[in-house]
């Protein structure tokens, strides 16, 4: 069986683990999956439209060090594969964009940015200011929870959490004045962005920048914009857990996709399943990065005024037509109160969201638990 001959996509979280380390445990995960959940029918029908479509599938393991899934109904395999071919390079150039661990011939990336904070404006591509601007937005919409110029903060937790996992004996936690000390250096209206010089600057030399809360979900938005223009109508693919779907499957039914159990031991892999036509669902968790210390658990997702993670939650789902704001809104929401977060979502059009606390228990707004599949209501 292949993986994507699956009914349902599966969402992931977010990682920075070693790749070799990636790969071990989402095939891992995606193997038990295939054997929970149904397979879909090798081809169908749709309506108002003669040519046969058959289902495909394809899986990258070298984008944003994660898993990336893509499937889609095409009129043969070598159509589809062509399609892919082309939206996984599309991606990896966003990947490489964004990277702010690695170098790469002849790009400056995100970590050019960071290597040259304090020292000089930086020469970059439109698509990297597109993401800045963008994140800026997500700043103001989430009053701040969401926040990429907290890499200072970031770097220091993992840090510790890397040390921790690697020696549980001796895991610790970050001194609160190191932690506050980086947090005089993550001003995101001091990132200068010349638009028409098309440079980024980082005046502050110990600012840094850190899109994990929204780099993901923003480049598989405009990949699926990118697909779209080109008139793929029958996809859905998965970028580490970002899920975006265009149109239907091939029969005209919404795609489903499966929000990860929070509970890793459960029989049960997928928590709920969702019908998305058009849509992206993204989920933050605490569950999958996070090391203990003292017997708390202690995860990735770090709040931008306290400094620490927040337990409220386990995981907090986003339903909405755009991946970025999916992804920011995410990890804004599982920082946030419950009341707030509701609140902040309800007063969005078009979104959606789920919460699932540490007793597995879950809430819904309206319109996502109308999406959840008949079975699961």
């Amino acid at each position: 069986m292949e993986l994507l001959q699956l009914q349902e996509l599966c969402i992931f979280h977010r990682t920075r683990k070693d790749i070799t380390m990636q790969i071990r445990k989402y095939m891992a995960q995606l193997a038990a999956l295939i054997l929970l959940l149904p397979v879909f029918g090798g081809c169908s029908r749709p309506a108002q439209e003669d040519a046969v479509l058959n289902r495909y599938s394809r899986t990258s393991f070298d984008l944003f060090d994660t898993v990336t899934v893509i499937t889609g109904f095409d009129t043969s395999e070598q159509a589809f594969e062509t399609k892919a071919d082309w939206l996984l390079q599309l991606l990896e150039e966003y990947h490489q964009l964004y990277d702010i661990y690695h170098d790469y011939d002849g790009i400056n990336n995100l970590k050019t940015v960071n290597d040259h904070a304090g020292l000089e404006p930086v020469a970059v591509d439109a698509r990297i200011i597109d993401m800045l601007e963008y994140s800026r937005e997500m700043y103001t919409l989430t009053q701040g929870m969401t926040n990429i110029a907290m890499g200072s903060v970031l770097s220091i937790w993992h840090t510790y959490r890397e040390a921790g996992i690697e020696d549980p004996e001796h895991a610790s936690l970050p001194d609160r004045a190191e932690l506050e000390a980086a947090a005089q250096h993550m001003d995101i209206d001091s990132v200068v962005i010349d638009r028409d010089g098309g440079t980024v600057y980082l005046p502050d030399p110990q600012m840094q920048l850190d899109v994990g809360s929204i780099a993901k979900g923003y480049a598989t938005e405009m990949a699926a914009a990118a697909a779209r223009e080109m008139g793929w109508d029958h996809l859905a693919f998965s970028v580490g857990g970002n899920v975006r779907t265009i149109g239907t499957k091939g029969d005209g039914t919404p795609w489903t996709a499966g929000i990860q159990n929070p509970d890793l031991e459960a029989q049960d892999a997928t928590f709920c399943r969702v019908a998305l036509t058009d849509l992206s669902l993204v989920t933050s968790g605490s569950y999958q990065r996070y090391y203990m210390v003292d017997g708390v658990r202690y995860h990735h997702i770090i709040h931008p005024q306290t400094l620490q993670p927040e337990n409220s939650f386990v995981s907090v789902s986003i339903l909405c037509s755009h991946a970025g704001m999916a992804d920011a809104l995410s990890t804004a929401v599982f920082n946030m109160p419950y009341d707030q977060g509701r609140a902040l979502i309800e007063s969005l059009d078009g979104v959606e969201a789920a919460w699932i606390d540490e007793s597995g228990e879950a809430c819904y707004t309206e319109g996502f638990a109308q999406l959840l599949i008949e079975d699961e209501r």
